[in-house]
Order: C-alpha cells, then sequence, then structure tokens
C-alpha cells in the first residue's frame, strides 16, 4: 500500500480562492503557514458573491451562523455553510462551500475544502481537510507532540517538517469514527475510513479500512 503524502495526491482543489494555494503547496502542511496571509489578502481584494459582516469576517451566500457561535477573525466562510451552536473559530479559518462547523467544535489555523463536515465536539487546529472529509463526534485533530519538538511525518520516509504544530492532514472522502485521536502530523488517504476509537498516527493509504493502526485492510471494490 503506497504512502501518498504529497498535496497533489491528496486533494482535488476546485475552491477558487485556494486554487493556487494549493497548487503551490508540494505538501499540505506548507499551506498552514500562509493561511493568514491568504485571508488577509482575500479581506483586502474581496471575494465575488461575499460578504464582509464584520471587520475580519468574510462569509459567502447561504451562510448560516449561529447567535452562540463565535468567529475571531479572520475567517472566511464559503457559500451554504453552517455554523452550529457554540462553535469556535479561533482565527485563520478558510472553508469551501456547504461545510458544517459543529456544535461545540473549535477550529484554528485551517483549511475544509467543500462539503467537510466536523459537526459535534471536534477540534481542528492547524489541519487540512479534504473535500467529503468527515469526522464522527469527539473526534480530534491533535496538533502538537508532548515533547513540543517539530512534527515528522512517517510514510515511506520520514519527512522532517521543521513545523512545531501539524494536525490532521484527511484527504478527499475521508472518514473518522467517533472519538478518534489524530496525532501530530497524521495523514489519511483519500476515502479511507477509521473505525471509532483509534488513535491515529503516520501515513495511512487510500481506500482502506482502519480496524486498529495493526488491522488496515484495503477497500474491496
Amino acid at each position: 500500500m503506497t504512502k501518498l503524502v504529497k498535496t497533489a495526491d491528496l486533494y482535488e482543489c476546485n475552491v477558487p480562492y485556494l486554487k493556487d494555494l494549493f497548487s503551490d503547496s508540494v505538501y499540505p502542511w506548507d499551506m498552514l503557514g500562509k493561511i493568514k496571509g491568504l485571508c488577509a489578502k482575500l479581506l483586502e481584494e474581496g471575494i465575488e458573491g461575499f460578504t464582509e459582516i464584520e471587520t475580519g469576517i468574510l462569509v459567502g451566500r447561504d451562510v448560516k451562523i449561529a447567535p452562540t457561535a463565535t468567529i475571531i477573525p479572520p475567517a472566511i466562510i464559503g457559500h451554504g455553510t453552517e455554523i452550529r451552536p457554540g462553535a469556535y473559530l479561533r482565527g485563520n479559518v478558510i472553508t469551501g462551500e456547504n461545510c458544517v462547523l459543529g456544535n461545540s467544535s473549535e477550529f484554528k489555523n485551517c483549511i475544509l475544502l467543500d462539503k467537510v463536515q466536523a459537526p459535534h465536539y471536534n477540534y481542528v487546529g492547524d489541519s487540512v481537510l479534504g473535500n467529503k472529509a468527515h469526522m464522527g463526534a469527539g473526534s480530534i485533530c491533535s496538533n502538537l507532540k508532548s515533547d513540543g519538538k517539530a512534527v515528522v511525518i512517517h510514510g515511506d520516509d520520514d519527512i522532517e517538517t521543521g513545523i512545531r504544530k501539524i494536525g490532521g492532514i484527511l484527504a478527499d472522502g475521508a472518514d473518522i469514527g467517533c472519538q478518534c485521536v489524530i496525532n501530530p502530523g497524521t495523514v489519511i488517504g483519500k476515502r479511507t475510513s477509521v473505525y471509532p476509537l483509534t488513535a491515529l498516527r503516520g501515513v495511512i493509504p487510500a481506500d482502506c479500512i482502519v480496524k486498529s493502526m495493526d488491522k488496515i485492510v484495503i477497500r474491496k471494490a
């Protein structure tokens, strides 16, 4: 099973205001340090069909924001996205269309492509979530190692990122079960599903079912 980690192998980005960022970044974690600057650029230039509802918060059409949600700028929220009660956006958050940022979930310095769902009690920090990626209730993206050292991506070869905070790298269609812990720098391949209560680490190939880290099977066609 090939452990793919490059941006082009993990994502198909159709979000107009994110396309250049994805095409210019060899690895997904390369984007994390650029989110703040991109937010500033988009806020200055504007996006057709988007409205700046408060200073530093740009939202598309048909966005639903619960009165009890908290959004710390900058934030770019795509068309049709729903931000549910108690959601906490801590800044540097960019979403595509029709995402769900759920109740009592926290988001910080992250990118969500189209139709991402993080609907219940999730933490998404310093992470990139692909199209239709789904996080079950209570699953979290842990973004800092206990020793505070820079994150190493453990794939077919180890990649020294030089970055202290990297959360989950979820490719298009990744589906994470309830109460999973995605350890710092974990990469989950396209269309891979993970059983609940799994502690994830390393690079997990595409089209797999993760029953545990010791039992990863190829999904049958």
